[in-house]
């Protein structure tokens, strides 16, 4: 549009630039290279106005897109960059990074979805199950039905994700009751931090248990969910011992509900639920502002047990892509000493490849790390 309207500006009477570049030119030029100076120097003053009208007025340097640059090349979804005045990018699935190691452990009991449910309706979540992996395979299955369910009745992202979570708790039990009722199964459970993410800038997750996202805006770290851990977490803490539970505290001094669990909210776990252990997700909603955004990380307790977020933000710049970020993280994971699985999604937003550089506290963990 700002281009039409500087071509219909150099061509009226009124201004008539082009005819006086032409006189101009012809003075001291020969006429067969008029024609291509003069080509030249409008694009490049239509380039400088264009730059500096949509610098001026948004604060957006378009050169500074590293999903544009030769790092990623990811199309643009039209409708939503016009009505929001900037370059607004498709996040496709096949461009995100996602590994999983089962670390020490005799099982892996984490589990990664990542689908595009609708067009530009895209789906991510990490679970991570406990007692089995019963419960984290129902819940990683089913998940998907109980959202395309919501979603055809529902347009608030919150509330279709507080509904499907719950829904889908309301199943998992009755499953595991008529299916497996042994014993061995009734501490069966999983976390779940989930994601959906509409026209490329609406965000909104829910989160149960101590599963993380985190995102990385100019280069730090900022969470986007909260661990529902009773060490940390008065309000979660107050919730159990309201409604009958208690606390015990294991070998590495964390708390543990009734002596069986490490968190306040879950999937499964059905023995719990009665002493305030619910599976009522947190959910928040923001805009990605792809102008400072450079990825999103998912992440399981093995991963962040062991690095703190700027320390996986800073080691994910590092790396030349998405997969290649998240092998890194669950390697360096079991490198700094996890015993648990370990498993991570990288989510590449406009900003990707632009923060290159880790910080000093990174640089001297790695150095003293790597000669223990």
């Amino acid at each position: 549009m700002l281009q039409r309207n500087l071509m219909r500006k150099l061509l009226s009477p009124e201004y008539s630039i082009i005819p006086r570049l032409i006189a101009n030119f012809s003075q001291r030029t020969p006429q067969s290279e008029i024609i291509p100076q003069i080509s030249h120097r409008w694009r490049r003053s239509l380039n400088t106005t264009s730059s500096r009208c949509s610098s001026s007025s948004r604060g957006v340097n378009w050169d500074n897109f590293g999903i544009w640059d030769n790092r990623i090349e990811e199309p643009i979804l039209l409708q939503q960059s016009i009505k929001h005045g900037i370059p607004i990018p498709k996040i496709s699935v096949g461009r995100i990074g996602k590994d999983s190691l089962i670390g020490r452990r005799a099982e892996n009991e984490d589990r990664i979805c990542i689908k595009e449910l609708h067009p530009n309706l895209l789906y991510v979540g990490i679970f991570d199950g406990h007692a089995g992996s019963m419960a984290v395979d129902y819940v990683h299955h089913n998940l998907e039905f109980h959202l395309n369910f919501w979603l055809e009745r529902e347009h608030d992202l919150q509330i279709v994700l507080k509904n499907a979570f719950e829904d889908l708790n309301n199943k998992l039990t009755r499953y595991l009751y008529f299916h497996y009722p042994e014993a061995e199964y009734e501490n069966s459970g999983s976390t779940a931090t989930v994601s959906l993410l509409r026209n490329g800038n609406e965000l909104v997750l829910a989160n149960l248990g101590d599963s993380r996202a985190i995102l990385c805006r100019n280069g730090k770290a900022k969470r986007l969910t909260d661990d529902h851990d009773p060490e940390y977490n008065t309000a979660e803490k107050e919730r159990i011992k309201a409604a009958g539970g208690s606390f015990t505290w294991n070998s590495l001094g964390k708390p543990l509900v009734n002596s069986v669990l490490t968190m306040t909210r879950s999937f499964g776990d059905v023995t719990l639920k009665r002493y305030g252990v619910i599976a009522t997700p947190e959910t928040r909603s923001l805009e990605v502002k792809h102008g400072r955004d450079s990825f999103l990380v998912f992440c399981t307790d093995g991963v962040h047990f062991v690095m703190n977020d700027q320390e996986m933000c800073d080691s994910i710049s590092l790396c030349h892509n998405p997969q290649e970020a998240a092998s890194f993280i669950c390697d360096q994971a079991l490198q700094f000493g996890s015993e648990d699985n370990a498993s991570v999604i990288v989510v590449p937003l406009g900003q990707w490849g632009r923060d290159n550089g880790p910080t000093l506290i990174h640089s001297l963990r790695w150095q003293g790390r790597s000669r223990a």
